[in-house]
């Protein structure tokens, strides 16, 4: 993964600093569960340790320009100290998933610290193990910044920290050869940075003229695309979210619900109905939503929920390297439909006329972009993607391995994502698929979410409903 000092923040990256508050913290992560006894704290930093040259932005931290010097900038950490991101914590007995999340959500109630590099990794020991078993559990907590990563990229990162087999690698000495921080920058070197930054787009943008200039027909198609997308886009802005109970002023503590299925259910849906997997996501979500709604007395009659869909625009080729590579689009929950594949159809035709409309293409072009606006006009803008007037519910899902992940020869069982909850935003849903699983993390407000297990018993019923009603048309 590469990394060089003084690297700027893009756009994107940066929005994700704009937006956070003492109670919007803008960090995800991921829940893991693995088989075997828990290795010591000194032997998992060890294993990182070694394994830090594999992804040198765990060594950095960002450094804020003087007011006119453009966006934050990665630095090398001159004080980087292991200990303070690789941690340990011991559940009480008896050691239960119940306890393991409330940790878990503890960890994602503290926003990380802004003078250190943006993640940390904590090793959870005293798990008993799973219902009807003997094997010994440990698990491991794992925080980053969205400034760092986005889903795909966490990904890729846990495959870096991860093996591939029991056994590991020949062991690799080049992460425990000195380290040496680049010496951090002064004011004026920092200022510098912002006008050779401001000299690099100029010279990408005449270059992107002149590639233009040769390939008029292929250009004149990209640019119509994008604008249509712009248009749809911004008709898109224009158009209000309903209120909702999810729409509140939070606090910073959060609740954790794990909800874990089997992919196949997921697949066999798909093929049924000839839809996509994040279809059936989403129309999964919304049963799990209306019927959530429908116990607080909430009148669900015709009513459709938006919600925040990244959309990933990492290509092939960008596997591998850190930031943010990815779209924001508006997706339907209809939480009035109570008939499942009624429902299914029209998230189904929803999502596929928002693919139609190049929202995608005209979200890629807005934050190409951003990345030449100034600081002032990239906060505006921020503030407009994330506003609680535009969606009701952050949806992510994140396609995982599908083979077996190990660390220190311990098998990784269950992989579960944990997203973030933007401001005025009570729920947020995350879900990653990992050999043959499909794992939900639901993050919710503490205050503002007491029946969040109301939620989690909704989307097992609302799958299983869905899977019966598909197979009986079959």
């Amino acid at each position: 993964m590469t990394r060089r000092h003084l690297d700027r923040l893009t756009s994107t990256d940066a929005s994700f600093l704009q937006r956070e508050t003492a109670s919007a913290h803008m960090h995800i992560g991921g829940l893991l569960l693995f088989e075997g006894p828990a290795p010591a704290l000194g032997a998992l930093r060890n294993h990182v340790r070694r394994r830090l040259h594999l992804v040198p932005r765990y060594r950095q931290k960002l450094v804020f320009p003087p007011r006119g010097g453009g966006r934050p900038l990665w630095i090398d950490d001159p004080e980087f100290e292991l200990e303070w991101h690789v941690r340990q914590a011991s559940l009480p007995a008896p050691g239960d998933e119940d306890l393991l999340t409330e940790l878990a959500a503890d960890i994602a109630s503290r926003p990380l610290d802004r003078r250190r590099p943006l993640w940390e990794l904590w090793l959870v020991d005293g798990m008993r193990p799973a219902t009807g078993a003997t094997v010994e559990r440990f698990a491991m907590v794992a925080k980053h910044h969205h400034a760092l990563v986005d889903g795909i990229s966490g990904v890729d990162l846990a495959t870096v920290l991860l093996d591939l087999t029991p056994e590991p690698p020949r062991p690799d000495t080049t992460g425990l050869r000195p380290w040496r921080a680049q010496r951090p920058p002064d004011s004026l070197e920092l200022l510098c940075a912002g006008v050779r930054d401001g000299m690099r787009a100029a010279i990408s943008l005449t270059t992107l003229t002149a590639r233009a200039l040769a390939t008029p027909r292929r250009s004149a198609t990209a640019l119509s695309e994008a604008g249509t997308g712009l248009s749809a886009l911004l008709a898109e802005l224009g158009r209000p979210a309903p209120r909702t109970p999810l729409n509140v002023p939070i606090g910073p503590q959060r609740r954790l619900r794990v909800v874990s299925q089997r992919l196949d259910d997921y697949r066999a849906i798909k093929s049924s109905a000839g839809v996509s997997v994040n279809d059936v996501v989403l129309t999964v979500v919304a049963g799990a939503a209306g019927e959530w709604l429908r116990s607080r007395a909430y009148d669900t009659d015709g009513l459709e929920l938006r919600a925040l869909v990244p959309v990933s625009l990492r290509a092939a080729e960008e596997r591998g390297t850190l930031g943010n590579r990815l779209a924001l689009m508006r997706g339907p929950l209809p939480v009035g439909i109570t008939d499942p594949v009624r429902r299914l159809r029209t998230v189904s035709r929803a999502m596929d006329g928002l693919k139609r409309s190049k929202q995608a293409v005209g979200a890629a072009a807005l934050a190409a972009m951003s990345d030449r606006l100034p600081p002032a006009v990239l906060a505006q803008a921020s503030r407009l993607q994330f506003s609680p007037w535009l969606f009701n519910l952050l949806v992510t899902n994140v396609p995982g391995p599908q083979v077996p992940l190990y660390i220190m020869g311990k098998r990784l069982t269950d992989l579960i994502p944990v997203a973030f909850l933007p401001a005025g935003h009570a729920l947020a849903v995350a879900v990653m698929s990992y050999d043959g699983r499909i794992a939900y993390g639901l993050l919710g407000d503490h205050a503002s979410l007491p029946d969040m297990d109301v939620l989690a018993g909704g989307i097992d019923q609302s799958l299983a409903q869905l899977y019966d009603a598909v197979g009986a048309l079959a």
